[in-house]
């Protein structure tokens, strides 16, 4: 095979960038560093542990509130305290405690629709109604790779939340933050010795865990973990410092699906109940009110997900001038999912006019394909960060050097597909439909239900032995991955009895390398190989039993449970030369198509000040930032419409931005502190979505889809305008009150697997994708969050207490070609709601979240000049328990209860109003039981 292998593939560097580059970061670090030289040797006095430059461990929830008043700028914190309160999967699902942020239990590439929806977790979020591209994501201040193939999104599901003590979430970028974050900044901080008064201090965690939905299909449902942690001082005077964490966990799951959209959109699943000649709605019915699903597929998503790594902070401290540090983080998780789907499948409609010469049409579907479809959604993730680096203090300066280094992958090593159906047709078989006749979905309570005849549902309960085998296994390899390393330099310089408090200067260099390849094989049909008409997966040994109910509750035929193993066993038994098709015939093509490497290299420096006048503090801030992206992809030629043998080409892309921005701080008094700032952001379009080649994609069908990238993008830009109040009492209350507005241009969505704000046009059977700039848009919010303990009650009552945070959201953006929308994943309303209790070593949490309705895609169902078909996410309400008890010997234990009224979680559904083609996922509940020691 040839492929690109390195050689002659260094991407070109143009002299004058180069020169920019070094000559910008060598003049900040020159003036840092001759400026420390000539300081005096008296050491400043230290600041404020809990400002937001310190990399401070929040213990307790009112710890939390303190670090929010006393930062720098506006900010929301989770405590050790909140993170262990719960029974979250992840640190995703943790971040949905906090105001303005949305969690998404799906998104792009192989995590997209209902089959990262089934897995039951949340994956994703968006902050402040930005897309989870549009943020930025730190491990202890350093920048995490981005391992997704299609977009700059960081899937969050691989983190615990054990392992880490606190969760900063930055809700405006002052200038020493990178300026590529729209929507916000969020660290995940993990301890140093430092952190703990003891010398020597530890702690051993074990948990259990049970999955309601896996239970109501006979599976066990069963998981747990164990953790552990260690600090130490040591040393002279006991200067040094070492902690060190692991964790380690398995969650077993098995979840419902009924996939209306899916079908809908793969299968031609759904259409209009009365239409005109013409094939569109009827005129004056509303469009949303005249769809019906056709067809639809029902199932179970049924594996598990493996989680390990762990947390080091060294730390030396020899004097209060001086801490030097090197901090490494690791967390990889393995999920197998098994999909199996009972398909109910429409492949015959015709209309008849009601009324001769009315032009009403109305449906009728005459043919149903029975099918059961099967297939593996296998994950490898990786996330791990190093860092190593000093603060040293001299005189009025301190200066602060590091390097660092990130690698994030996210892999589907082996993903594979089979079915069987009533219709196979081959050398051996010749099946045929279901007759049918009239409509064949009703619904009740908003779901539908398929409108048996006595051999279709005998077809399905029995598919087994009633359905025939279909092709011997289609395979897909995908990986992605970043590496980014770099330095950066800060210095800063404290000044005293004058207005100037400070000033900090910097530069940041980030170089990152991307690669993503995709390759596919499609066997033969089974009967072909074998000889033989008439084969089952009984008869293959593919499924010999099933679970009782498909979908347990609500529809009750039986689905097949799949032999894996014996799935890849016939795979690589009939896998032949003639098997791989990734994008064509051409063996060299199809190994080099969908594989594109991309370097990015990101230059910044910045300068700020503070400035001090009375209870008013001001902080002007510059950053500017160069990035320079080469991509290499491979490029197939055609001859008179012939597919020839492709080669390597690049392209190349530059961003220059300059970011000021301002930030006013009033604090009256110790309990009360008010913000404004106006700053500047942007972020830059995936690099895969800005390579001039293409990725191709060729369907069972012979229909051949081709996406190419846009090396013209631009990148979106935000002006940010944000405005709060914070307040306390020395009762352990909280108060916070606040609005933001952003104002983007050159905005782009997430399109799923495909290109954002793609332009799509046809071909005969191919259809080219490219992706595109939109217009301007627009987002208003407005936050409340409110936390008081009640503690002058009488007796036990002085332990209770309620906490509450709500946002409220406006936005509205142009896709392009003057098509207003709602911003993707932006809900109007989210709320938090908290009754807990704390005396003693007792404590009770219920915990109420409010997700509410927001669109999830556009389009989607290619009918935009209708503009009524986007993707919408029903709201979600979920209610959580937790009680806990520490006993005096170090001992606590914990019972946390997550959606303890299994309410769905996750239901889309196509047009606003409309819950016809609908998806749903029922994961049940969560019960965890956690046992830890302390000493």
């Amino acid at each position: 095979m040839k492929e690109w292998n390195g050689e002659g593939a260094k991407r070109p560097r143009a002299r004058a960038g180069k020169s920019i580059k070094a000559a910008l970061l060598a003049g900040v670090f020159g003036l840092a560093w001759a400026s420390g030289v000539q300081a005096d040797t008296v050491a400043a006095a230290a600041e404020p542990s809990d400002t937001i430059d310190s990399l401070v461990i929040v213990a307790k929830r009112n710890d939390a509130a303190k670090t929010q008043m006393r930062a720098a700028n506006a900010i929301a914190v989770l405590s050790a305290e909140d993170l262990e309160h719960t029974a979250v999967h992840n640190v995703a699902e943790a971040l949905g405690m906090m105001p303005s942020v949305n969690v998404m239990n799906t998104g792009s590439s192989f995590f997209g629709g209902i089959d990262g929806a089934s897995r039951g977790e949340g994956m994703f979020v968006s902050i402040r109604g930005l897309n989870a591209e549009f943020n930025v994501n730190m491990i202890n201040g350093v920048t995490v790779a981005q391992g997704m193939p299609y977009s700059r999104q960081v899937q969050l599901s691989l983190l615990p939340p054990s392992g880490l003590h606190t969760i900063v979430l930055n809700k405006t970028s002052t200038a020493d933050m990178d300026g590529d974050a729209i929507g916000g900044t969020v660290d995940f901080r993990t301890p140093s010795a430092f952190d703990y008064r003891e010398d020597f201090s530890g702690a051993i965690t074990a948990s259990g865990r049970v999955e309601s939905r896996a239970r109501d299909y006979g599976d066990k449902g069963l998981g747990g973990g164990v953790s552990g942690e260690l600090a130490k001082k040591f040393g002279p005077e006991q200067s040094f410092g070492v902690y060190a964490s692991a964790f380690y966990d398995k969650r077993n799951y098995a979840n419902s699906e009924m996939a209306g959209v899916m079908a809908a959109q793969n299968d031609g699943g759904w259409s209009y109940l009365v239409r005109n000649a013409d094939g569109v709605s009827y005129p004056g019915l509303d469009p949303e009110k005249n769809i019906t699903q056709t067809g639809v597929n029902f199932g179970v998503s049924n594996g598990y997900t493996e989680r390990w790594g762990g947390n080091f902070t060294l730390n030396w401290r020899p004097d209060t001038t001086l801490d030097a540090y090197l901090r490494g983080s690791y967390a990889k998780a393995k999920t197998q999912q098994n999909s199996t789907l009972s398909q109910f499948v429409s492949t015959s409609k015709s209309y008849k006019e009601t009324v001769a010469g009315s032009g009403r049409y109305a449906l009728s579907v005459d043919a149903i394909s029975t099918r059961v479809w099967y297939e593996t959604n296998p994950e490898e993730a990786d996330l791990a960060t190093l860092q190593a680096g000093f603060d040293k203090t001299l005189g009025d300066w301190t200066l602060s050097p590091q390097v660092f280094f990130s690698e994030g992958n996210n892999d589907r090593p082996n993903h594979i597909e089979a079915s069987a159906r009533i219709n196979q047709s081959d050398n051996y078989n010749k099946g045929s439909n279901r007759p049918l006749g009239g409509l064949s979905i009703g619904y009740a309570d908003n779901l539908p239900y398929p409108l048996f005849t006595s051999t279709i549902y005998d077809d399905l309960n029995n598919a087994n032995t009633a359905l025939l085998a279909r092709r011997a296994g289609q395979l897909t390899e995908q990986f992605s991955g970043q590496q980014k390393y770099g330095f950066k330099f800060d210095a800063k310089r404290v000044y005293e009895g004058r207005a100037l408090q400070w000033i900090k200067l910097g530069g940041k260099y980030v170089d990152s390398h991307r690669r993503v390849t995709n390759r596919d094989w499609t066997n033969d049909h089974f009967a072909n190989l074998i000889g033989q008409g008439g084969l089952t997966w009984q008869s293959l040994g593919l499924a010999t039993s099933y679970y009782d109910e498909v979908f347990p509750g609500q529809y009750k035929w039986r689905v097949p449970k799949v032999n894996q193993e014996k799935l890849f066993e016939y795979f690589y038994k009939y896998k032949t030369d003639a098997s791989f098709d990734t994008c064509g015939s051409n063996a060299v093509n199809n190994f080099n198509c969908n594989t594109q490497k991309g370097d990015e290299a990101v230059a910044s420096v910045y300068a700020a000040a503070d400035y001090q006048f009375g209870d008013v503090e001001v902080q002007p801030g510059l950053r500017y930032e160069h990035t320079k992206i080469d991509n290499l992809y491979w490029v197939i030629p055609t001859d008179k419409g012939k597919e020839l043998t492709g080669n390597w080409s690049t392209s190349s892309t530059e961003y220059n931005e300059v970011l000021p921005s301002v930030f006013v701080t009033w604090r009256p008094s110790d309990a009360a502190v008010y913000r404004g700032s106006v700053w500047t952001s942007y972020t830059r379009p995936a690099f895969i979505q800005l390579a001039g080649g293409e990725r191709r994609q060729t369907g069972d069908d012979g229909n051949v889809s081709i996406t190419r990238g846009n090396p013209n993008l631009k990148p979106i830009k935000a002006i940010n305008l944000d405005l709060s109040g914070e307040w306390s009492n020395d009762k352990g209350g909280y108060a916070m009150l606040g609005g933001f507005y952003k104002r983007l241009s050159d905005y782009m969505y997430d399109n799923g697997s495909s290109s954002v704000n793609s332009d799509t046009f046809a071909e005969g059977k191919t259809t080219i994708s490219q992706p595109n700039n939109g217009g301007s848009g627009d987002v208003y919010g407005a936050e409340m969050q409110l936390r008081q303990k009640f503690a002058d009650l009488p007796g036990l009552l002085s332990g209770l207490g309620v906490g509450v945070n709500v946002t409220r959201q406006w936005t509205s953006v142009d896709l392009g070609k003057g098509v207003e929308k709602r911003i993707q994943n932006a809900p109007d309303w989210l709320a938090n709601a908290q009754l807990f209790y704390q005396k003693g070593g007792f404590s009770f949490d219920v915990m109420y979240r409010y997700t509410g309705a927001y669109v999830a895609g556009y389009d989607a169902l290619g009918t935009a000049a209708v503009g009524w078909d986007d993707l919408w996410v029903r709201p979600m309400r979920r209610v959580d328990l937790h009680a806990g008890y520490a006993f005096d010997n170090g001992f606590k234990l914990d019972l946390s209860v997550s959606n303890l009224l299994k309410n769905y979680s996750y239901w889309s559904h196509i047009g606003k109003d409309s819950l016809a083609l609908s998806d749903v996922v029922d994961s049940g509940r969560t019960t965890l039981l956690t046992l830890k020691k302390s000493f």
